[in-house]
């Protein structure tokens, strides 16, 4: 049987992730409130903020900010989650 959760992201009910995506209390968050489909998005968007912001997952700092950005994205707190100021997706004009 599939597991449903109620996405946050998506606003509507979808497929469970099949095991918290990230460590700890935030990661169990995510389980429990985002959906496959949902952190698909967050990682295309993760990977924008990294290459746009240089963030490096091995530097302790850069993971302060991706958190704040995924707190930003899947749930809607802080001032993070939004593409990057000045952002141009690739392809669409400038």
């Amino acid at each position: 049987m599939v597991r449903k959760v109620i996405c946050k992201v998506l606003n509507k009910e979808a497929e469970g992730l099949d095991e918290p995506p990230y460590p700890g209390e935030l990661g169990l968050r995510i389980y429990e409130n985002v959906s496959k489909e949902g952190w698909q998005e967050w990682l295309k968007r993760l990977t924008i903020i990294m290459n746009e912001n240089r963030l490096s997952t091995a530097d302790p700092g850069s993971l302060q900010v991706i958190e704040q950005h995924m707190l930003g994205f899947l749930f809607g707190e802080g001032e993070m989650g939004e593409l990057p100021s000045g952002f141009v997706q690739q392809g669409a004009k400038k």
